[in-house]
C-alpha cells in the first residue's frame, strides 16, 4: 500500500493533549504547519516515554555542546490552548523516532502496523508517517505540557501504584480489598 508522508517543515505547533475523564482518556498529539494539521492518537506510556527522550536529547545536547548555548537556554514555548478542531485522527502511532540535525529536532511519527518485516526507511509503502521539524523550545514545551497532563490523570494507590478509580480499586496488596 503507498505510504502517505505528512511533512511540516517546520512545524508551527507540536502538542499532546488528551480528551477524557481519567482512566478513559485517548491521548493526541497534534502538529500544524503552513501545509496543514495532523492529529493521531498514542498511549499514555508512548506520551511518557517521548518526553523522557525528548528531556534525555536535551541533556545530551548541552553535554556534548552540539547546540549553541542560546538555543539550549531559550525558555519553552507555553502552548496551553486546547488542540484544534476538528479532531480528525490520522493514523494509531506504532513507531516514534528522534534526531539532531542542523539545529533542529526531527521526530518522524510511523503510523503502526501489522507487519513485523517492514523496513522504516521505505520511503514508497509503509504505514504513514509524519515527519515534524521542531525547535528547542518547542521540544521544551512539549515536555511541560505531556507532564501536565499526564498528571491530571487517575491517582496512584500508595500501598499498590496502580491507578484509583472514582470508585477506589482491587488492592493486590491488599489480598483483593477495596481501598
Amino acid at each position: 500500500m503507498p505510504r502517505i508522508i505528512y511533512r511540516h517543515e517546520p512545524a508551527s505547533r507540536f502538542i499532546v493533549s488528551a480528551i477524557g475523564e481519567p482512566g478513559e482518556r485517548q491521548f493526541f498529539i497534534q502538529v500544524k504547519s503552513d501545509t496543514g494539521i495532523n492529529s493521531v492518537t498514542l498511549e499514555k506510556s508512548q506520551v511518557i516515554a517521548l518526553t523522557q527522550r525528548f528531556e534525555d536529547l536535551i541533556k545530551e545536547l548541552r553535554r556534548g555542546k552540539l547546540a549553541s548555548v542560546t538555543d539550549l537556554s531559550t525558555v519553552a514555548v507555553d502552548d496551553t490552548l486546547p488542540m484544534e478542531l476538528p479532531i480528525d485522527e490520522d493514523f494509531k502511532v506504532g513507531v516514534i523516532s528522534i534526531t539532531w540535525e542542523n539545529n533542529f529536532v526531527i521526530v518522524n511519527i510511523q503510523a503502526i502496523s501489522q507487519d513485523d518485516d517492514l523496513i522504516l526507511d521505505d520511503l514508497d509503502f509503509g504505514p504513514d508517517l509524519i515527519i515534524a521539524t521542531l525547535k528547542l523550545d518547542q521540544v521544551k514545551g512539549f515536555c511541560e505540557r505531556a507532564k501536565t497532563i499526564v498528571s491530571a490523570g487517575r491517582p496512584a494507590c500508595p500501598f499498590c501504584g496502580l491507578p484509583i478509580d472514582a470508585l477506589g480499586h482491587l488492592c493486590p496488596r491488599a489480598n483483593g480489598y477495596r481501598r
